[in-house]
């Protein structure tokens, strides 16, 4: 059996990132491998113990000092050479390198690290990439955008560079109309809109700027959001400064985003930048229309005034122009986009597609390793001639 390792620097707080990595875990188990989670740091909590009721095996280098840590380097190293896995990917920056330099130590056929954000980061970060880019088989990266804007900062070869997007479960985000009213009764609405907007509460996502838009919409607008961070308790208090107490609830992290996907009528997503948000892949496979700021990685999944709308232009005024402009429309057109976003979900990032890409992947490189192996075994065995 195959053994591939999934690196990533922590599944205790689950973004986009490791939900991809998970949801690729769960389907090459599903395809027969043996697979491996292994985080940098934490427990793991709940997503642990999904990993184990998968069958997937899970590892904490519990790495306190991040990569300063040299015991989660001793740890790492000393599971590669007793386990051996076929191949070792990686997902986020301080995962990819603890892959790459590690191989310098323990045997690894295969090493992959996968690009997840259309932003290039400090130049530490750059550096990082740079010092180590010939240690990798290959670089991949979730879109187009976070290709490019890793290629032009010279981060990574683009011989090495190859896109595969992030993929959805679609059968798990089928609409239900039982759980949408179900949701809905939970929250407390009735003929309200109810805008959904789902992420880690950071400087990123931009959620001052969200909020200052809800306050411009019409009072039957309601905004959920789901996810917590170190900006909750500036995010609740601003939530209050501009009257909003009664029209925004703050969940706080909570697992079930299909159930309040369900309960939402759009979705919105105001990010500085992104890579290829799962967010919108489910909301797309719930038939969900959404508002998302116009940045790269957004706009390969949004075609405006297709699939959802893009606010073009910055500031709280634009994103609320595009949020009243979806509200106004009549049912049946937003029902309409959900559900030409839902065939576009199901036709470039269903699961199944997205797996068979990398196990064709990883086939193939590991095929290579191995040819190269018998050639270079061929060569010292052969005989030399006068």
């Amino acid at each position: 059996m195959r053994h591939v390792a999934m690196v990533i620097p922590g599944v205790d707080r689950i973004g986009g990132a490791e939900r991809q990595a998970i949801l690729l875990a769960k389907g090459l188990r599903r395809r027969r491998w043996r697979v491996t989670l292994v985080a940098l740091a934490g427990s793991g909590g709940a997503a642990a113990e999904e990993l184990h009721s998968a069958g997937i095996e899970f590892l904490s280098l519990q790495m306190r000092h991040g990569l300063l840590d040299p015991c989660g380097w001793v740890r790492f190293n000393r599971w590669l050479w007793r386990e051996q896995p076929d191949v070792v990917h990686a997902h986020l920056p301080h995962a990819a390198w603890l892959a790459r330099w590690s191989r310098l130590a323990a045997p690894v056929p295969v090493v992959i690290d996968t690009l997840h954000s259309s932003a290039t980061g400090p130049l530490r970060r750059h550096a990082g990439y740079a010092l180590s880019r010939w240690l990798p088989d290959q670089v991949t990266a979730v879109s187009n955008a976070t290709a490019a804007a890793h290629s032009a900062a010279r981060m990574v070869s683009d011989l090495q560079l190859k896109v595969i997007p992030n993929g959805v479960e679609t059968s798990a985000w089928r609409a239900d109309p039982h759980v949408r009213a179900e949701a809905r009764r939970e929250l407390g609405v009735n003929d309200e809109f109810v805008w959904l907007a789902v992420g880690r509460l950071e400087a990123v996502k931009d959620y001052p700027v969200l909020l200052a838009a809800m306050a411009i919409l019409p009072r039957r607008a309601r905004l959920v959001v789901l996810g917590d961070g170190p900006l909750e308790w500036q995010l609740v208090l601003l939530s209050r400064k501009l009257g909003l107490e009664r029209r925004v609830r703050f969940m706080g992290f909570d697992s079930a985003v299909h159930r309040w996907m369900q309960a939402a009528d759009g979705l919105v997503l105001a990010s500085r930048y992104e890579g290829l948000p799962m967010v919108l892949l489910e909301a797309g496979a719930c038939g969900v229309p959404v508002v998302a700021t116009n940045v790269a990685g957004t706009r390969e999944l949004v075609v405006n005034g297709e699939t959802g709308w893009l606010a073009c232009g910055d500031g709280a005024d634009a994103l609320a122009a595009v949020l009243h402009r979806v509200m106004r429309l009549p049912a049946e057109e937003r029902r309409a986009m959900g559900e030409r976003a839902r065939r576009l979900v199901y036709k470039h990032y269903a699961m199944k597609a997205v797996l068979d890409q990398w196990e064709e992947l990883y086939d193939d490189l590991l095929e290579r390793k191995t040819a190269r192996g018998k050639r270079l075994s061929f060569t010292r065995q052969s005989p030399t001639h006068a």
